[in-house]
């Protein structure tokens, strides 16, 4: 989701216009590895700001709250919940390949080890790394293309992607689905068993910070019946100018005001 979340949880680099994508794919062994790189692109721009809700759902209960998020090239995100009261503050930030996690209830900063990265991100079905993989997927996977397919007007790829033998990943293999615009529709997430785990799927695409974006995206537990977490995106800014002080340890803990440049001077925290 953030990536996922993180994401949940991410202006779009152009290696490749799209009509050569649907031109002789066959022809093309990089177009697989492309199309991953510009769909990361074009989900977190050079910088973003998105204002985020995400309901987690089980049998027997639901809740729903709400965060704010900004991120800055592929490596760094702060993400701040706002809503309910009882999870106002908590906050996460990730440098690089690093997180922490900040909780107002303890006043404390804590850095996450590699062991508590597979784990449950704020009880969701997004997990720390699904927020801190960010260019995982393009640098530690090799994709080929396996399916071209009309799709509303559109061409959608399905890409597999199989993590490299010395990469950090607990995935046996991943299948995404791109349209041609550069907006991801599926993610399929499958152990080193090949059996599927979790399978996020983007249900409802629209304008949003001056583009087309995944505006409602669904994250669901293959494992456990009636297990999803769904993040709705409602507002977007892309390619801003942030102060440095964003990204910091100290700004995790006591957050400013920032400014947000756009053409309704949006002010946010």
């Amino acid at each position: 989701m953030i990536k996922t979340v993180t994401h949940c949880l991410f202006i779009f680099i152009v290696l490749f216009n799209t009509n050569s994508f649907s031109e002789t794919p066959s022809t093309q062994p990089d177009i697989a590895a492309t199309l991953v790189k510009n769909a990361m692109d074009y989900w977190r721009s050079k910088t973003s700001y998105t204002e985020v809700s995400m309901t987690v759902h089980r049998p027997d209960w639901q809740r729903t709250m709400s965060m704010r998020s900004w991120t800055r090239g592929s490596n760094d995100a702060l993400i701040i919940f706002t809503s309910p009261a009882a999870d106002a503050g908590n906050s996460t930030l990730k440098l690089d390949q690093s997180m922490w996690m900040f909780t107002p209830k303890l006043n404390q900063v804590i850095k996450l080890p590699a062991s508590m990265m597979t784990q449950s991100w704020m009880g969701s079905d997004f997990s720390y790394n699904d927020l801190s993989r960010s260019d995982q997927i393009v640098n530690h996977y090799t994709h080929r293309l396996i399916n071209t397919e009309k799709v509303d007007k559109h061409t959608v790829y399905t890409i597999e992607s199989i993590p490299n033998a010395d990469a950090p990943i607990v995935w046996g293999k991943e299948e995404i689905k791109i349209r041609d615009d550069y907006i991801m529709l599926e993610e399929k997430f499958y152990d080193q068993d090949m059996q599927l785990i979790k399978h996020m799927i983007t249900t409802k695409i629209g304008p949003l910070g001056g583009r087309e974006f995944p505006l409602v995206m669904r994250m669901s537990n293959i494992e456990k019946d009636d297990h999803w977490t769904e993040i709705k995106n409602d507002t977007a800014h892309f390619d801003l100018e942030f102060p440095k002080a964003l990204f910091t340890l100290s700004n995790l803990r006591n957050p400013r005001r920032w400014t947000v440049p756009s053409t309704n001077n949006t002010s946010v925290p």
